[in-house]
């Protein structure tokens, strides 16, 4: 079991009176500073179809869209039982309750109006985010990592750490497990992809499959939600919509080829 100093990561960085600077909150500043990076990249090899003056806006849209997305996945999805009886405690953000799969459905909205207002395609516009926004997946899970939050199972392994909140048992750093496929693994897969394909919407559908498949994989070893627990004796809720991320993939991947809409890559070639 690994030790930690202190007992635990302490997840405030610093304090200026009432105000505090979290690690969570920083980790996700850095996931939109590197997205930002990367879609300036994009825009310099024309992938980005936009000018580089656009990139900002697109990514006040994010954010907007992310957030939206991911609080409202988890009242109505994970947790309305709850919220139904309590319904101005869906606005209490700050006593925690994100849904990842909403922040990407929420994403994908907001990127799909974005499109559309510039009168472009979703894939012109997807296709960057799922280049753009999987390293923000590394930075988000390490933010979950430091507040001990969303760990995994109990395990006897050498791997297990004793999470706050987690029990007196070592458990699996599902978060890291997922930060490093999901944000760095992915990201390269996505990365090289891009490079390769002729045509808008492949590396949407190869967001979708990957991610799908590596949380799907992941969620065998994280703690299911508590007011949610297994299906069926084995599976959680996140497998449920990754399996329908993954078949969602196939339908984008034809739909893609369809449509053919080519990247600068075909053009210039």
């Amino acid at each position: 079991m690994n030790q930690m100093m202190n007992g635990w990561i302490d997840p405030v960085i610093f304090s200026l009176g009432p105000l505090q600077v979290r690690w969570y909150g920083a980790m996700y500043v850095i996931g939109f500073l590197v997205g930002g990076a990367i879609l300036k990249y994009l825009a310099d090899r024309k992938f980005w179809p936009l000018s580089k003056e656009l990139i900002d806006k697109y990514i006040t849209w994010l954010i907007i869209g992310m957030f939206l997305g991911a609080r409202l996945f988890y009242v109505f999805i994970y947790n309305w039982d709850y919220y139904s009886v309590n319904l101005l405690d869906s606005f209490a953000v700050w006593k925690g309750g994100l849904s990842f799969h909403g922040a990407v459905f929420g994403m994908c909205l907001v990127s799909y109006f974005f499109a559309k207002k510039n009168n472009l395609h979703f894939f012109h516009i997807g296709d960057c985010m799922a280049v753009a926004g999987s390293p923000g997946l590394f930075f988000g899970r390490m933010g979950n990592f430091i507040n001990g939050e969303l760990y995994g199972r109990v395990t006897d392994s050498w791997v297990g750490f004793v999470f706050p909140g987690g029990g007196p048992f070592p458990r699996h750093a599902s978060q890291l497990y997922e930060g490093v496929l999901e944000g760095i693994v992915l990201f390269i897969i996505l990365f090289f992809v891009h490079k390769k394909q002729k045509f808008y919407g492949i590396v949407t559908s190869g967001f979708l499959l990957g991610y799908g498949t590596f949380r799907f994989i992941v969620e065998f070893f994280r703690e299911p939600d508590s007011q949610l627990g297994y299906y069926f004796g084995i599976f959680t809720m996140g497998q449920f919509l990754c399996l329908i991320m993954i078949i969602l993939s196939f339908f984008v991947y034809r739909l893609a080829k369809k449509l053919n809409f080519p990247t600068p890559y075909q053009i210039n070639n």
